[in-house]
């Protein structure tokens, strides 16, 4: 994850960049310059051909990486290219969508360049939180981008990321997205901790209403028979309750499989740990002079790629740890115990992958008797 752009020309009030603990974006430059770039694409191909990598994926990422403007991008696009080959860099750039226009389009079509947009359903699910510092709604511009985007660009299109908010109705969220005729949607829980619990996320362990939240989505997904789209939550679930491994931070036991280099071309780990208290995602890394093999020697590093065993001892003992993987490290923090605790969302996970899990035995069991 290359963060192109420090600065944002939105103001959403769930931000972990900007609206949480870590506030050391303010001190960094606000665009990653030339060298630093060129030494990210370095690193890269660096790290790619010394692990004989087929192909490395690469997320420009903010802020909103589009404030760097057109030339700004492609010359991000060249340099980190450049700096990787021979080994293939799939490039995605993840946006808000409000300055995704014809121009920006065309490059990321020359480019080969994957969009994914920020979208948290109808406008007034939307505008609730993803506002510009004036106050003012982005809704109306993300969709005129999504309009372009999905005409003539479609193949480019990657698909939606939208934060889950209790207060829009679920099924209503969902089919608002579906009208985009997303590839993939991703949902993402709202960072919260143990410390900083988030909305309407209560204490009583007995009650889950992200999970029954979600589980709406999942039973109007699932009962498309079309399968209009994937929910890369839901897939990534199912794939592990078959006995599959899973990709998707939050889910699962996979090891962590994505480095974040700052504008200013520091080293760090998942940027959502700012959500947790400050400094929480750095190391003493920078392009250059460190590898990203160094950042696997990191003690936060490590503790994601030790599987079960970087689990605490109450989700070790748990059921479902294979598919449920702890949650997001982010969301396991607490200001007395550090990271050595169930995600905040543990019963949300739980009564959600129970769901799931139930609904798929219901129908292996009707296929099976099906075929006797």
């Amino acid at each position: 994850m290359v963060k192109l752009h420090s600065r944002c020309d939105l103001a959403c009030d769930y931000c972990y960049v900007y609206a949480m603990a870590d506030q050391r974006w303010r001190s960094r430059p606000r665009t990653m310059s030339a060298a630093t770039l060129a030494r990210t694409g370095e690193r890269i191909g660096e790290h790619a051909r010394r692990h004989r990598l087929g192909g490395v994926s690469v997320v420009l990422h903010g802020g909103e990486p589009l404030l760097a403007g057109v030339a700004g991008v492609e010359r991000a696009v060249e340099l980190l290219r450049r700096g990787a080959a021979p080994v293939p860099a799939r490039m995605t750039v993840q946006t808000n969508g409000v300055r995704l226009d014809g121009p920006f389009l065309r490059l990321f079509d020359r480019l080969d360049v994957g969009i994914s947009v920020s979208l948290d359903g109808d406008r007034a699910a939307h505008d609730r939180h993803r506002r510009g510092p004036d106050g003012r709604g982005s809704h109306d511009r993300v969709e005129a981008a999504l309009h372009q985007l999905t005409g003539s660009h479609r193949r480019l299109f990657n698909g939606l990321l939208c934060t889950v908010d209790l207060r829009n109705d679920p099924v209503n969220t969902y089919r608002s997205l579906l009208a985009h005729s997303p590839p993939i949607m991703d949902f993402l829980l709202p960072h919260g901790t143990w410390s900083s619990p988030p909305a309407g996320r209560p204490a009583d362990p007995r009650q889950a209403p992200y999970a029954d939240w979600l589980t709406a989505v999942f039973d109007e997904w699932y009962a498309d028979d079309s399968r209009r789209t994937r929910v890369r939550l839901f897939d990534e679930i199912i794939q592990l309750l078959l006995g599959g491994s899973s990709r998707l931070a939050g889910v699962g036991l996979s090891p962590v499989a994505v480095a974040v280099v700052e504008t200013d071309g520091a080293i760090e780990m998942d940027d959502t740990l700012g959500a947790a208290y400050a400094s929480a995602g750095s190391t003493d890394l920078h392009v250059d002079r460190d590898t990203f093999d160094a950042a696997l020697d990191q003690p936060g590093v490590r503790a994601q790629q030790a599987g079960a065993a970087g689990l605490c001892a109450q989700c070790r003992v748990c059921e479902l740890r294979q598919v449920c993987g702890g949650g997001l490290y982010t969301h396991r923090w607490h200001a007395g115990r550090g990271f050595d605790n169930p995600s905040v969302y543990c019963a949300d996970l739980y009564r959600l992958i129970a769901h799931i899990r139930s609904t798929l035995r219901r129908d292996v069991t009707a296929l099976r008797e099906a075929h006797r």
